[in-house]
């Protein structure tokens, strides 16, 4: 079955920075656009960042752009989140998510998701 597992998350202060993974396995990485949500306490899941099925295409939330990074491997079946900057509103669980439809910033876009990794701010 579909498995996608991340790992990375963790206590960090703010201004520091943390690099997400997310392993797949069971499904076809390099035909699946992989996404990136985030979830923060009290609040609904909200999209972070995607990235094409061969990383020549990515789309940033804006409240993100320009201090998370998307990128991917595939001869891994890995994609990463690399968040620099950060700040206490990056408190939230990070979820990757893969969808072999098409591409998209809905979280019905996505049928593949990770368990979540916690990313915690401290100011």
């Amino acid at each position: 079955q579909v498995q996608l597992v991340e790992s990375g998350g963790g206590l960090v202060q703010a201004g520091g920075s943390l690099r997400l993974s997310c392993a797949a396995s069971g499904l076809t990485f390099s035909r699946t656009t992989m996404g990136w949500f985030r979830q923060a306490p009290g609040k609904e899941r909200e999209f972070v960042a995607r990235i094409s099925r061969f990383g020549s295409s990515t789309l940033y939330a804006n409240s993100v752009e320009g201090r998370f990074t998307i990128s991917r491997d595939n001869a891994k079946s890995t994609v990463y989140l690399q968040i620099l900057s950060l700040k206490p509103e990056d408190t939230a669980v990070y979820y990757c998510a893969g969808n072999t439809r098409g591409s998209g910033t809905r979280d019905s876009d996505y049928e593949y998701w990770g368990q979540g990794t916690q990313v915690t701010v401290s100011s």
